[in-house]
């Protein structure tokens, strides 16, 4: 109901009068004046109501006095009284019908009031309704009721105190709505203000209208009071404080801003009085330290106080909101203030509400635009945008370093404030109560054992304070933990937000211009303001440290997810922004921040460490307090989600991973993927945190290089929760679709991508150095995966993508390498598969590009690599094989690449891929790849892991060779084609062609590449290789030689055979003597083939043989070529040093391959006679000895016999050209050649060693000499026309010397017979047959050959020595063979007695031949054979074999019987003179031989030998005595001297009783006492000094018999019973059998013959015989009895008288 209506005034006039008659009634009887004035009023009002239709202006009009006797009423100062008249009052004001003069009255009134204390409530109730229902109340009337007012809010009572209050803000808001009022009425009224005057301190105020005014004077009396003046206006106040003042200044500056900006008088008050106002009151708060003492400052408004403090914070916010625009230098001194009461020395009261303020700063984008383009971007200015982002952060900081931060009871309060304590944390809110282990819960900070809670403070994006509201405290309160640092963290999230929307927002608008530009101007470039981006890279350069400082700190530190959403989020959104703006530095700071935080505290990543150090060398500092990024705290309170291995060099225990790091993780993932493009470089920190992060999770990379969950291989395996082992297929799949997306990034981006990958990728090969731990194989495995998603422009990226994959593959660590491998190998395979466009067979360089990794490969040491290459190449075989065209070079190479370190099973590979080629690709490949093929075929001939692979391959040689053959043709055009193309090509160039064995045909090349190649594996380390290569090679050479053109023989002979026989021949002179144990496993060796140096024999003899065999088919070609005789001599060299090398097979194998060359005969037409004439010398068929088998099982025996081989190679094989002259004298020349080389090795091989024989020298073997020996009568056919006495001796000295070879005690057993066997071994036999052959061309040869033979007895009969003197081999001990231990490594001597004596049996047959022939004569053989015989007769029982001797007498009796009527024949010529005196010494030597006989003879033997004795003395006595005249005396003297000391022969002391009469060689005594008799007696005595020689031997005879029986009978006695000695006894025995022998001869002899004397002699002894009757031995006695008995012949009386005979 309005104020106005009717009934409103009707009950308006009711309740006045009413009012008054109550009024009346109260002051009846204290106030009769009140009364009276109320009554009169009564009828006043009853008046106007009556007289006036308006009657509410009537009121008004003479209100004045309708009021007066109300103000009476209150004048009486009676509570009850003073009450009603004010509730009247306020019930007119209602209704608007005060004037200004009654207003004025009123107001009096209540100023008395007032100042009496009187009804405070209802006062300030009056004037409030007084100022707001009208306007009639201004100037000095209002300034009154406005003092009035704040003097009641200075009462003593709360209530008042709070209502005035109250009531002033509403005052002075309605003064002000007022001015906005009057203003709205005068809008379209344009005024010109009068030109303004001097600036004074009280501005001239009459340019305003009247509320204006008003206004003005307030504000400025306000700001006078605030700073401790006196008003100018509100006259009268009293008291003032200093808060309600900021509290009323803030309120009009935040209601009213549009009066500040429209009036100049406002602003200038703006300017001049508020501003420095509020800086002078906060020179406190700035000046302040905590903790400081405050004595120094003498009035105690110097401390900081809340309540001030904050307000002014409220109104510097105020003002920048507002008023930025006008107060652009205030605001920078305000800002920098604000940030100075955010440092930590700064209550913490002080930092709360100062916080509260940036966040409210922080939630305008626009303004802080604003501050930057001010500031910031200005040169001489501070850098305010920085620096509040700063102090926000080291804000944040501080509260996690500065002890105790977190409690607000300890510091909060001043000295003597009321709220420390329980009660200021009971204050304090949530948060700080009962701290118990329900807060884990909540969302919090935590860093360092600093834990700090987070609330809501506010929505996002709105800034509502806590602090800043708490106007009514008045000590500072206590604040609850954790509030500073939840606005904080507030204002940062507002901050990102805001710039980052704005800017991008802007950014987008910006893009969406240039596009409909470009497409209008297609030509035209766009080009957009700088000045916009100049403001954004400024805001962003400013912020982004102390953004990243917070934010980093803030994440380490959050405990709660949506918390650590926000800071990542706000993370991210910076990156991106940076990126966007190409601002480097800060988008990688931005993202190693992420980074660091998705991986474990602590976690060494360099890329990151190098990161945050360039960031921290960026010190910046607010106002000089610097600002640190803070390291990562250790201890964390998060949840772990995952325990893995960290991705280090070193092993370092385990990490873990929280749900934190995974969430961070997700960004990071979240960053890649949406913000590929703008990451640029730092792709590197961000594939490098996954990298770290996939390794800890333990994902492992999978087919095509999709990371899947693995078991991590060591360590203490990977722990992963349930709740992440959920997430990570999805993290595996996000990773994957980032590298797929990467399809869709530019060139430049892409090319980002993949260096930081290689980098990534190289690190990751640093850290796997030097140990053998799992490798990361992310890089790796993404590069793949990159790739493989761009393979359509594979081109850009595949150098370095292969190049770095490359890299990989050389890695130590075999896990890494082998990633690498099974990358590049998928690369490849997917690039030869990819559907490319041109096609690859129309694109040979993309091809070659393709394959060239592959053949790079190659290089890589590491088997497991070549492997993947292999495989590789295998799969690219078998699926394009037929399209590799100009890649097969390539392809070939990497097959062929392979080496001996790298293992079987890459061989085998490797070889498989071979084996496909050869089956199933030659024909599709280029000609000129085939020699390629036979070179890596080759090469695995050569390769030493796999046996079997080297033999499989030479068996691929053989292969290709007989494609090689059966395609020749169409190879030959093929290859003649290129050689063509490629001589222009060289020709243009000025260069010559080079290849291989150039001057031959293409193809013919081909073959010698083949042959090489083949030569090559002849000489390998491995036995069965060569074996089988020699065994190719020949028969290669053999099947297909006709293809090759004749000079290509040439290059055969010289480059391929010769060399491989230089080449076997120095190896196996150098090869290894040591034992090669069993080879590997089961496999034995044969005991001639454990060394390398028997092994390198077999291949000496194949390749030999194999070239003596060529030498032999391929005779007549060879002949045509030219230098067939150097070729000749070479070989023959080759055979000599191979048949002199230190090995017994190949010596003997050289020798048959001589053979088998020397029976080359040029087809002579007498060939039947060279067989027969073979036949007849008797050599034997089979050439080399069955004995030497040459290795395991296998003898090279050769069965065919030598005519046979002869008369094949003359038959229909090959056809000769016919024998000229000249072909016969080439012939000659080769046999000759073929002499000396026999020469040289006979000479060579049989020479004694000749130094000291510590070290054992080589002794050839028999088989050897055997083999040697008989090739000469064959060799000895051809060159026997010219075969001179000097060839004679010099084949002498080689027999010698092959005979005199002693063989090893181990093989003694194969070779000698038992030494009781007398048979002769094949070489002694091949000897004789040599000497045999010789013998017989002799005998058939022409007269002048005859010399020769004293040359062969002069050798014979050294052989004959041998039987007692075998020969010395050196200084070679050599034992006896019968000594001989046959497991000891010694040298045993011959038995070269059968040998001797068989040798002696050729003498003798051929002294018997030749014993006339002139040449025997001169060179005086007789006497050498008797000299050689004096030897073994000497010796007789001290021969090595008994039978020699025996031999030696018969063959002597046989030589003499044939030599001495030669001898006497030639008596005169003088050459037998020295005969004689040998042949004495010999019957000397060997009548009277110094050896005793054996212990053990028989006695039957014992009599043959004396047998033997007697024989030769028979022969004396027939064949020499009877012709004495013919022969010397003196011999004839020795002879007699002889058979005299043989008569009187005494017994040698060692037999034993029984054998005693049979070993005293009676039978032989008796034949020389006979013949020497026989032979003094006769009287055929030529010369007297003859006969006085016997005569003397005869009485000493006798004497000495006279003398031995004396003794004997002497002994006899003196003995007694004592036998005498055995050979007293013996002795006696002889003489006595002496005497009858004598008996005997004197009885057959003429008695006129025997002189006188003699027999005195004899007759004396008669008497000495007798004494010895008495004799005990029976022995004596039977002897004695036989000489006793022919002395009965001399017992008749004599004829005639003997003259002297008693003498």
């Amino acid at each position: 109901m309005s104020t106005s209506s009717p009934e409103a005034v009707k009950k308006l006039l009711e309740n006045m009068q009413t009012d008054l008659r109550s009024l009346s009634m109260e002051c009846k009887k204290k106030f009769p004046p009140v009364k009276e004035a109320a009554e009169s009023g009564i009828v006043k009002i009853k008046t106007i109501a009556a007289r006036n239709t308006d009657i509410l202006a009537a009121l008004k009009e003479n209100s004045s006095e309708v009021v007066q006797p109300f103000l009476m009423g209150c004048g009486t100062k009676e509570p009850k009284i003073t009450q009603l008249c004010l509730a009247a009052i306020q019930r007119l004001m209602s209704h608007e019908v005060v004037s200004e003069a009654a207003a004025g009255n009123i107001i009096n009134m209540l100023w008395q009031l007032m100042e009496n204390g009187l009804e405070e409530l209802k006062l300030l109730q009056t004037v409030l309704v007084l100022l707001t229902t009208n306007t009639v109340v201004h100037d000095e009337v209002l300034s009154k009721a406005i003092v009035l007012c704040f003097r009641l809010h200075f009462t003593k009572d709360n209530i008042t105190n709070n209502t005035a209050a109250a009531t002033v803000r509403q005052v002075v808001t309605v003064v002000f709505e007022r001015m906005v009022a009057e203003d709205e009425r005068f809008k379209g009224i344009v005024e010109q203000p009068p030109p303004v005057q001097g600036n004074t301190n009280r501005r001239s105020v009459s340019t305003l209208r009247p509320s204006a005014k008003d206004a003005y004077m307030l504000f400025q009396d306000l700001c006078q009071l605030v700073n401790a003046d006196a008003p100018y206006w509100l006259v009268g106040m009293t008291e003032m404080t200093r808060t309600f003042g900021l509290e009323l200044l803030e309120s009009v500056l935040n209601d009213f801003p549009g009066v500040f900006l429209q009036h100049q008088e406002f602003s200038f008050l703006l300017k001049e009085r508020v501003c420095p106002l509020v800086i002078k009151l906060f020179s406190p708060n700035i000046k302040f330290r905590q903790g400081s003492s405050s004595a120094a400052s003498p009035a105690p408004v110097e401390k900081p106080y809340f309540p001030i403090c904050m307000r002014l914070l409220r109104v510097v916010s105020v003002l920048i909101k507002h008023f930025y625009s006008l107060l652009v230098t205030e605001c920078e001194i305000f800002l920098s203030l604000l940030v100075k009461f955010l440092d930590g020395e700064k209550p913490q009261w002080l930092r709360a509400v100062a916080v509260e303020s940036v966040h409210r700063l922080c939630v305008q984008p626009h303004l802080l635009r604003s501050f930057c383009q001010s500031y910031d971007m200005k040169q001489h200015s501070t850098k305010v945008f920085r620096d509040i982002v700063n102090a926000l952060g080291s804000f944040i900081q501080s509260l996690f370093i500065v002890p105790n931060a977190g409690n607000a009871a300890a510091v909060s309060a001043p000295a003597g404030g009321s709220g420390s304590g329980a009660q200021g944390a009971a204050q304090g809110g949530p948060g700080t109560g009962g701290v118990s282990g329900t807060l884990t819960t909540q969302a919090a900070f935590e860093y360092r054992g600093t834990w700090i809670p987070l609330m809501t403070v506010s929505v996002q994006g709105s800034a509502k304070a806590t602090y800043l509201e708490m106007l009514d405290k008045v000590e500072p309160p206590s604040i609850p933990e954790g509030y500073a640092m939840s606005v904080a963290f507030s204002a940062l999230l507002d901050l990102v937000r805001g710039i980052t929307s704005m800017i991008e927002r802007e950014l987008a608008t910006e893009e969406e211009a240039a596009a409909e530009f470009r497409e209008a101007h297609p030509d035209q470039e766009w080009k957009p303001q700088p000045g916009a981006h100049l403001v954004w890279e400024e805001m962003v350069s400013a912020c982004w440290c102390g953004l990243l400082a917070a934010l980093s700190l803030l994440l380490d530190a959050s405990t709660d997810e949506t918390a650590t959403e926000n800071i990542l989020k706000a993370e991210l959104t910076m990156a991106s922004l940076c990126g966007r703006l190409g601002l480097v530095t800060p988008r990688d700071a931005f993202i190693t921040a992420i980074c660091k935080a998705s991986l474990p505290p602590h976690y060494a990543l360099t890329v990151l460490s190098s990161n945050t150090a360039n960031l921290s060398s960026k010190a910046y500092s607010i106002q000089g307090q610097s600002v640190q990024i803070i390291s990562p705290s250790s201890e964390s309170h998060q949840q772990v989600v995952a325990v893995g291995q960290p991705l280090t060099a070193q092993p370092q225990g385990t990490v873990v991973l929280t749900a934190k790091n995974i969430q961070c993780m997700r960004t990071l993932l979240n960053l890649a993927h949406c913000h590929g493009a703008v990451l640029g470089t730092s792709w590197q920190l961000v594939l490098a945190t996954l990298q770290h992060l996939v390794w800890i999770l333990g994902l492992k990379p999978g087919v095509g290089g999709a990371l899947k969950p693995g078991r991590a291989v060591e360590g203490p395996s990977t722990v992963l929760t349930t709740a992440v082992m959920t997430d990570l297929p999805v993290i595996s799949n996000i990773l994957s679709r980032l590298f797929e997306s990467s399809q869709y990034l530019d060139d430049v981006s892409l090319h980002h991508l993949i260096n930081a990958l290689c980098s990534l990728s190289l690190e990751a090969m640093e850290m796997a150095y030097g140990n053998n731990k799992e490798p990361s194989l992310f890089a790796v495995a993404k590069l793949l995966e990159t790739g493989l998603v761009n393979m359509d422009r594979i081109e850009i990226l595949w150098r370095p993508l292969t190049g770095h994959l490359l890299e990989v593959c050389q890695h130590p660590n075999s896990r890494m390498r082998e990633w690498g491998a099974e990358a590049l190998t998928a690369l490849i395979k997917a690039g030869l598969a990819y559907k490319h466009d041109p096609p690859l067979a129309q694109n040979q360089r993309l091809q070659l590009l393709l394959l060239n990794p592959l053949k790079e490969l190659s290089n890589v040491l590491h088997a497991d690599i070549r492997q993947k290459q292999l495989e590789c190449v295998l799969q690219i075989l078998q699926s394009q094989g037929d399209g590799l065209g100009p890649g097969w070079p390539l392809v070939l190479g990497v097959i062929g690449a392979i080496r001996n370190d790298q293992g079987e099973s890459l061989i085998r590979t490797a070889f498989q891929c071979l084996q496909l080629v050869v089956t199933d690709f030659l024909p599709t490949m280029p000609c000129t790849c085939l020699q390629i093929v036979v070179d890596v075929a080759g090469s695995f001939g050569l390769q030493n892991q796999e046996l079997n692979i080297s033999l499989t391959s030479i068996g691929l040689l053989w292969n290709i060779s007989d494609y090689f053959f059966q395609r020749g043709e169409a190879i030959t055009q093929e290859l003649e084609r290129e050689e063509e193309a490629l001589q222009k090509q060289a020709q243009e160039r000025g260069e010559t062609l080079n290849r291989p064995f150039h001057p031959a045909p293409p193809f013919d090349c081909l073959w010698l590449c083949l042959y090489a190649k083949l030569g090559e594996l002849c000489v390998d380390p491995r036995p069965a290789v060569r074996k089988s290569a020699g065994q190719t090679l020949f028969s290669t050479i053999a099947a297909h030689g006709t293809l090759l053109q004749q000079p290509t023989w040439h290059i055969v002979v010289w480059k391929v055979l010769f060399k491989l026989l230089d080449c076997v021949r120095t190896s196996s002179t150098t090869a290894d003597k040591e034992k090669i144990e069993s080879g590997g496993g089961n496999i034995l060796i044969h005991h001639s083939r454990d060394t390398a140096e028997k092994q390198w024999a077999e291949t000496w003899v194949l390749t030999l043989a194999g070239v003596a065999r060529i030498f032999n088919t391929r005779r007549y070609l060879l002949q045509q070529l030219g230098d067939f005789f150097e070729a000749w001599e070479v070989l023959l060299n080759h055979i000599q040093s191979a048949a002199l090398s230190k090995n017994n097979e190949v010596s003997l194998a050289a020798l048959k391959s001589f053979q088998e060359i020397l029976q080359i005969v040029t087809p002579v037409k007498d060939s039947d006679k060279a067989g027969d004439a073979l036949a007849a010398m008797g050599v034997p068929p089979v050439l080399i000895d069955p004995l030497s088998a040459s290795g395991p099982g296998r003898p090279l025996v050769r069965s065919d016999s030598l005519v046979e081989r002869l008369t094949r190679y003359n038959g229909a094989e090959l056809q000769a050209p016919p024998p000229g002259e000249e072909s016969a004298l080439e012939d000659s020349a080769l046999w000759w050649s073929a002499w000396n080389t026999w020469y040289r090795t006979g000479t060579d091989s049989t020479r004694p060693p000749s130094g000291p024989t510590e070290k054992l020298s080589f002794i050839p073997s028999q088989p050897f000499l055997t083999a040697l020996i008989q090739i000469f009568p064959a060799l000895y056919q051809h060159i026997k026309a010219n075969f001179s006495m000097e060839d004679l001796k010099k084949l002498g000295v080689i027999l010698h010397g092959a005979v005199s070879v002693p063989i090893s005690s181990d093989a003694s057993p194969f070779i000698l017979p038992s030494y009781t066997e007398a048979v002769l071994t094949s070489l002694q036999e091949a000897v004789l047959t040599a000497l045999d052959v010789l013998q017989k061309a002799i005998c058939v040869g022409p007269e002048n050959l005859q010399v020769m033979y004293p040359a062969i007895f002069e050798q014979l009969l050294l052989f004959v020595e041998f039987s007692c003197k075998p020969p010395q081999y050196g200084r070679m001990e050599t034992k006896h063979v019968a000594n001989a231990k046959y497991n000891q490594a010694e040298w045993v001597a011959l038995n070269y007695v059968p040998f001797a004596e068989r040798s002696l049996e050729v003498v003798v047959d051929l002294y018997h031949k030749t014993a006339c022939h002139k040449a025997v004569i001169n060179e005086k053989v007789l006497q050498n054979i008797i000299k050689t015989l004096r030897m073994p007769l000497g010796l007789k029982y001290a021969c090595p074999s008994e039978s020699t001797w025996k031999l030696a007498v018969s063959s002597l009796l046989k030589v003499l019987s044939i030599g001495l009527p030669v001898a006497r024949q030639h008596a005169s010529s003088g050459k037998f003179d020295t005969m004689w005196p040998e042949l004495a010494n010999a019957f000397e030597d060997f009548l009277f031989t110094k050896s005793t006989p054996p212990d053990n003879l028989s006695i039957q033997e014992f009599q043959k030998n004396e047998a033997i004795d007697v024989e030769v003395v028979q022969l004396i006595s027939t064949e020499i005595l009877p012709f004495a005249n013919f022969i010397p005396k003196d011999f004839v003297g020795q002879i007699m001297t002889m058979l005299n000391k043989g008569s009187i022969h005494s017994q040698s002391p060692s037999f034993t009783e029984a054998e005693i009469d049979v070993r005293m060689r009676e039978e032989f005594s008796k034949v020389c006492f006979e013949t020497l008799l026989q032979f003094s007696f006769s009287n055929k005595v030529s010369t007297p000094q003859e006969g006085y020689i016997s005569r003397m031997a005869l009485s000493v005879l006798l004497k000495r018999s006279q003398d031995v029986l004396r003794r004997y009978v002497e002994d006899e006695r003196l003995s007694g019973r004592c036998p005498l000695p055995r050979q007293q006894v013996t002795e006696i025995i002889f003489v006595l059998k002496a005497i009858s022998t004598l008996m005997d001869s004197l009885k057959k002899t003429q008695p006129e013959n025997v002189d006188g004397n003699t027999w005195a002699q004899v007759i004396a002894l008669y008497p000495t015989l007798v004494e010895c009757i008495t004799c005990s031995s029976s022995e004596v006695s039977s002897a004695l009895k036989e000489a006793l008995g022919p002395f009965k012949d001399f017992m008749q009386p004599p004829v005639s008288k003997v003259q002297n005979g008693e003498s």
